[in-house]
């Protein structure tokens, strides 16, 4: 090896003390993710009349910053991942706000400006902040860490309702949720917490007009229109257990998010049923591997970081997942490293970065 253990460099202390199997399995993740983009994304590019690789060149382009992102933080000490994740959360928020106002409206939200979508950042960084305060009140019972966790998200949900992004509200209240539990809250503030979330829910339903449609076209098709849904389920039917092979898929022709939300349909019909399997199984097996070192960790805040984060990671992928085979009404979520998206790819690449300087064993293995 070009790296011995006597050395002292910061090269050699990374490279000794991060978990390089974690760090492997994202890696192969993200691969995964440019090969299948470009599987996915030429019909889409094609379609809206860009040049047959643009996806397929950005997806490549965010990857290397986003891989490069990622190891430049997992340098960090559980210090330095505190003030960056601190950082992060609060530019991300003053931009959510500067979108509401100046950002353009896409789709019915006012979700992006300056050419990225600030909430993605916002999310890894509000996951290390609460777990910083939740954790400070563990250590130090006289502070209201709890109080300015509970202030923190109060301001990220809002800004979220009102771009509005219910799909990332969810994902954010549910992580917060598993975040609380491992905390430690009483079940009396769980139920309180369940019942906000239903009425939140509800009114979503009631004051949303796009929200109240994908609900009951989820449950009643005859409500309205299916065809993104109806297509993924029929590309896994026409995929089988070996896939048409790539290139030999039928649904990305067609589907407009098959290089975003539903590229886990064109994995099925190209690819098979066994390589969705494999694919599911890199996911869980990164997500195990997380929440086992985080509970082994001593430390309550990096145990805490850790757990939001990877649950945040694994909430995103299921709700894809579910979305793409018919099981839970369209979100508009993305694959974490397998889909299209910048802002997407290099805010999960943060959090992973902030996952794997935390999970460091500080010493000679």
């Amino acid at each position: 090896m070009l790296i011995s253990r006597s050395d002292r460099g910061s090269l050699a202390r990374w490279w000794f003390t991060v978990d390089r199997t974690l760090l492997s399995s994202i890696l192969l993740l993200m691969a995964i993710g440019v090969l299948i983009s470009m599987a996915a994304s030429p019909p889409v590019a094609e379609r809206i009349g860009l040049d047959t690789f643009h996806f397929f060149r950005s997806q490549l382009f965010w990857i290397f910053f986003g891989v490069l992102g990622m190891v430049t933080v997992s340098f960090f000490d559980a210090v330095w991942v505190r003030r960056t994740a601190l950082i992060t959360f609060f530019g991300a928020l003053v931009l959510m706000a500067a979108a509401l106002k100046f950002g353009p409206e896409v789709k019915g939200a006012n979700r992006w400006i300056f050419g990225m979508q600030p909430s993605e950042f916002a999310k890894p960084g509000f996951v290390v902040f609460a777990a910083w305060f939740l954790a400070d009140r563990i250590k130090r019972p006289d502070m209201p860490g709890h109080l300015i966790c509970f202030g923190g998200a109060i301001v990220f949900l809002g800004l979220l309702v009102l771009q509005p992004d219910f799909g990332q509200t969810v994902l954010v209240i549910l992580t917060f949720g598993f975040m609380l539990l491992i905390w430690g809250i009483s079940w009396r503030y769980v139920v309180g917490l369940a019942a906000l979330g239903v009425l939140a829910g509800g009114l979503a339903y009631k004051l949303a007009a796009h929200v109240a449609s994908r609900i009951d076209r989820f449950l009643n098709p005859s409500n309205g229109d299916t065809f993104q849904t109806d297509t993924a389920v029929s590309a896994f039917n026409n995929g089988g257990l070996m896939g048409t092979g790539p290139g030999g898929g039928v649904a990305k022709l067609v589907l407009p998010d098959a290089h975003t939300d539903f590229t886990f349909a064109v994995v099925g019909e190209e690819f098979g049923f066994l390589a969705c399997l494999a694919l599911m199984a890199l996911f869980l097996f990164i997500i195990i591997r997380v929440l086992q070192r985080a509970k082994t960790e001593q430390d309550p805040f990096a145990s805490l970081a850790m757990s939001g984060l990877i649950i945040m990671f694994g909430l995103q992928a299921s709700i894809n997942f579910g979305v793409n085979v018919g099981l839970l009404p369209a979100k508009g979520m993305t694959l974490p490293f397998i889909s299209y998206g910048g802002s997407s790819l290099l805010g999960t690449a943060l959090g992973m970065g902030f996952i794997l300087a935390l999970a460091r064993r500080w010493y000679e293995r």
